[in-house]
């Protein structure tokens, strides 16, 4: 079983998440168990504050890094600095590494379990990534007001590939991106009614000639808007 944690100053945010197909299939089949923690429980400061005025001067509250490494050790029960010893320990942030379907693939296969951190504001103080991290992920280059919706969108993109998260484990191997479609784009799909204001099947998929409805679907799919992006990071 793969095990994730999530430190977040909004942990309500994840009530309806982990009730949500894949998510909660891969959670009842044993494939994975999700924690959330309320960093801000582990604060020993007045009101449980966990942010500060940044160094240096500018808008905005960034999230103390001695808070960050007393929730750590809190859930651990070692060094914060050690936690990422056996686990992939990532800030969700918009500088991070992007996200795609390799690197979930990957983060679904590891042996290591996953420790996501959400930030609020201006983020984390950098040395949260620096001293208790693996590295920083990001979903693309926008700005959200925290690191919560990164972290369902790095979940979902990783626990559809843990095993008795989907109903039909076929379901990945022709999917958007993946080695079998060469990282394309997946074809379109149809279902009832066959005309509808004009726009109608095409023949191909009504004629049961799979054979060719197999070809027409690769020759449909298309390459990935997102091909040149990375290929310029």
């Amino acid at each position: 079983m793969k095990r994730v944690d999530i430190f977040t100053l909004v942990p309500d945010a994840f009530d309806w998440f982990v009730e949500q197909h894949p998510i909660s299939t891969a959670i009842d089949s044993g494939s994975v168990s999700i924690a959330i923690h309320n960093i801000r429980e582990y604060s020993p400061l007045p009101h449980h504050e966990v942010d500060d005025t940044p160094y240096g001067g500018g808008p905005g509250m960034v999230t103390r890094v001695d808070i960050v490494g007393l929730a750590l050790e809190g859930v651990f029960g070692c060094p914060p600095g050690e936690v990422r010893e056996n686990r992939d320990v990532y800030v969700l942030a918009a500088g991070g590494r992007p996200l795609d379907h390799d690197l979930a693939v990957s983060l679904a296969q590891s042996e290591r379990d996953l420790v996501l951190l959400c930030g609020r504001f201006e983020g984390f103080d950098a040395r949260v990534e620096q001293l208790f991290a693996t590295g920083s992920l990001s979903i693309g280059p926008y700005v959200l007001a925290g690191g919560e919706v990164p972290a369902q969108v790095v979940l979902e993109a990783v626990i559809r590939h843990l095993p008795g998260s989907l109903g039909n484990v076929g379901s990945v191997l022709e999917e958007s991106f993946s080695p079998g479609l060469d990282g394309m784009v997946e074809y379109p799909h149809y279902t009832r009614p066959r005309e509808y204001q004009g726009a109608e099947v095409p023949p191909i998929l009504l004629s049961g000639d799979h054979g060719a409805i197999a070809k027409w679907r690769r020759q449909s799919a298309r390459p990935s808007p997102w091909t040149s992006e990375v290929d310029r990071s």
